[in-house]
């Protein structure tokens, strides 16, 4: 312990997988510039190989939704008193809060109430579609926002956020210029013969392959009926135990035409001529792939009103928000159906070329590359201007 003394202490504080993610590649950059710091958190394996000393682990927090926030709130509790045990027991110099707004603010709050502790937000609240009143509470909590989205600076400024548009972290994940190779015939028309290969991405929620998986094999099979020359790759993310997509694949009746893709999704993005992909960050990342996708999303109908209610975007999906039109095509609760998901993938294999073209906006919009060497620059500057209690 004496030596972590003589280090500075940097604390992460992420709640989901691709929380877990951007926030190890974080790390990475932040520890390129300074080599003398203890890094400790709640994470995932991104962050466990980046080596931080995680006191919990993230399986048992990834939730969405009201009702499902509410069955895993045993584990929200018990998270939040360990950190505030690390807290009493190592005291940071530092705590960068990536993305889990909801356990996270919590967090700053607690932190600014009790203690003289700097505090970095990376991938803030998405306070432009709901819960525009949390810009306050980054306000307070908060010394310093790392913003993803162009779009996101012009509210943050106006609020009086110290803030800065750091560059999409996707936009370092995915090459600019693909080669010509990867597309090739992907981008004419099909022939009665040619191979099909759609992805499948349920999500890396657990309520997300209770409510998908399924959804999405049945769509799989009624599409095989009007193309036979189609077969599926479906993701398996780390946060989903395998035995789920393979009970979901068994009762198809058609296990020979899916194949269980682990690791990272770009595995499938190389492969795939179109995506069918629950709601989230994976669909920008299958935009900046150029990969036309069907965005589809269902939820409890607690959850579904309640959102309707407070969700004040037009669009569910990213790379559609960023452009600011439904460059891909969004089957939301009860239109999320085996039916019209078969009838518009049909239709989307048939019409390549545009979907595809549409998706080059995306990268433009986004702009400038290298969000998490920009956001480690603010965390070291913040750590420079640390002062003790």
């Amino acid at each position: 312990m004496n030596t972590l003394v003589t280090l500075k202490h940097v604390m992460v504080l992420t709640g989901e997988p691709s929380g877990d993610f951007h926030a190890g590649r974080l790390v990475e950059e932040i520890r390129k510039k300074n080599g003398r710091i203890y890094f400790s958190g709640i994470g995932g394996p991104i962050l466990k190989q980046q080596g931080v000393d995680l006191f919990y682990d993230i399986e048992k927090l990834s939730a969405m939704g009201i009702t499902e926030v509410f069955l895993q709130f045993r584990y929200i509790k018990k998270a939040f008193d360990l950190f505030r045990e690390k807290l009493r027991h190592h005291l940071p110099d530092l705590i960068i809060l990536v993305d889990y707004p909801g356990f996270n603010l919590r967090a700053a709050k607690y932190v600014k109430d009790h203690y003289n502790i700097k505090i970095l937000y990376y991938i803030t609240p998405k306070v432009w579609a709901w819960k525009k009143n949390r810009l306050f509470k980054i306000k307070k909590y908060v010394d310093y926002a790392a913003l993803i989205f162009p779009f996101e600076e012009k509210l943050f400024k106006k609020t009086g956020i110290s803030s800065n548009y750091v560059g999409n972290p996707l936009l370092d994940e995915y090459p600019e210029n693909f080669p010509k190779s990867l597309f090739g015939s992907k981008t004419v028309s099909y022939k009665a013969n040619d191979p099909i290969i759609i992805g499948l991405l349920p999500g890396s929620r657990s309520a997300e392959i209770k409510n998908l998986l399924n959804i999405m094999i049945q769509s799989a099979c009624l599409i095989h009926q009007r193309q036979k020359q189609v077969r599926f790759l479906v993701s398996k993310a780390s946060s989903v135990r395998r035995v789920w997509i393979e009970e979901g694949i068994k009762k198809s009746g058609n296990p020979q035409l899916f194949e269980i893709v682990e690791g990272h999704v770009g595995e499938i993005f190389k492969q795939s001529n179109m995506i069918i992909a629950a709601s989230g960050t994976v669909t920008l990342e299958a935009a900046l792939y150029h990969i036309p996708t069907i965005l589809i999303y269902k939820m409890s109908i607690a959850s579904f009103w309640v959102a309707k209610l407070l969700v004040k975007v037009k669009y569910a999906g990213l790379a559609n928000l960023i452009v600011n039109e439904e460059i891909m095509p969004e089957l939301l609760q009860y239109k999320a159906s085996p039916d019209k998901i078969c009838k518009k993938a049909i239709y989307m294999i048939n019409h390549q070329n545009y979907y595809q073209t549409r998706l080059e906006l995306v990268r433009k919009k986004l702009g400038k590359k290298g969000a998490a060497k920009n956001t480690a620059c603010i965390a070291i500057h913040l750590l420079r201007e640390f002062h003790p209690i």
